[in-house]
């Protein structure tokens, strides 16, 4: 074996540890899960979500982008932001709806699934847009359902805790409304919804001191209110897509069809 097969298996190798490390935190998830842990269910999955992050960014910083790595992410993608997300709500919750808990669960990992495949798919076909996706991302709806596990065990254990007593108060109440939060975020999967990418955010891009001064603040409310202020970030970017989709409603129904002059191609219609 050459230098340079070498070379290429070990740029290969190096994000396919973190996506290792977000698969073990998604089979975590489901042992978790499974003994009625439900707290660390959920922490499992959100830093499956760190490792997912991970894993892309050292694959372009030492180049090691392949097909094997991109079919062996959407495989961990789908076990702990598809199955442990699905698992973990039907064991806390769902499970309380009788039969009809197990087809809610259901639906989500394969609308999960679906989504997956779609941005594979689209990716290979067109390379995808780098400003917004098409429906809700995975890992963000997988981050809403455990961020709201996270703070009902905090009512429900009783633990001390950093967090917005008004939201709290909120968490019984929402807990009635688990099946429409499942279900609704597995149709927003695989909506064709736009979600901002956030890709070049220019809140991370320090060149100021206010930049870094309002990042410096953000991160310390993240920290101390961590639980909360995660609810908060995955609960309003799930919102994001329909509640703009609504706003420009009107505009799309209203815009005049325009017919194109000889010669002329049609306007683009939106999507």
């Amino acid at each position: 074996m050459d230098k340079l097969t070498l070379k290429r298996g070990s740029r290969v190798l190096a994000p396919s540890v973190f996506t290792m490390g977000n698969m073990a935190c998604g089979f975590y998830g489901l042992l978790a899960a499974y003994r009625g842990e439900f707290n660390a269910a959920a922490t499992a999955i959100i830093l499956g979500m760190v490792f997912d992050a991970l894993d892309g960014r050292v694959a372009r910083l030492v180049h090691g982008d392949s097909p094997f790595g991109v079919e062996f992410d959407s495989l961990s993608d789908f076990l702990t932001f598809g199955v442990a997300p699905g698992y973990m709500m039907y064991a806390f919750i769902l499970k309380d709806y009788g039969t009809w808990g197990y087809p809610m669960a259901f639906i989500y990992a394969l609308c999960g699934a679906l989504r997956l495949a779609r941005f594979n798919a689209v990716a290979h076909d067109s390379g995808g847009s780098k400003t917004h996706f098409t429906g809700l991302p995975i890992p963000g709806a997988a981050g809403f359902l455990a961020s709201f596990v996270l703070l009902y065990q905090i009512i429900e254990e009783g633990r001390p805790a950093h967090t917005w007593k008004f939201l709290m108060a909120q968490i019984p109440s929402l807990a009635v409304l688990a099946p429409v939060m499942v279900v609704g975020a597995a149709f927003l999967m695989v909506s064709t919804i736009p979600y901002p990418a956030f890709k070049k955010m220019p809140l991370l891009q320090l060149r100021s001191p206010k930049r870094i001064l309002a990042f410096v603040v953000v991160a310390v409310i993240l920290f101390v209110y961590r639980q909360t202020a995660a609810f908060v970030l995955f609960f309003g970017y799930t919102l994001l897509g329909p509640v703009s989709w609504l706003m420009h409603l009107p505009r799309r129904m209203v815009r005049p069809q325009l017919k194109p002059k000889p010669g002329e191609s049609a306007p683009p219609t939106a999507v």
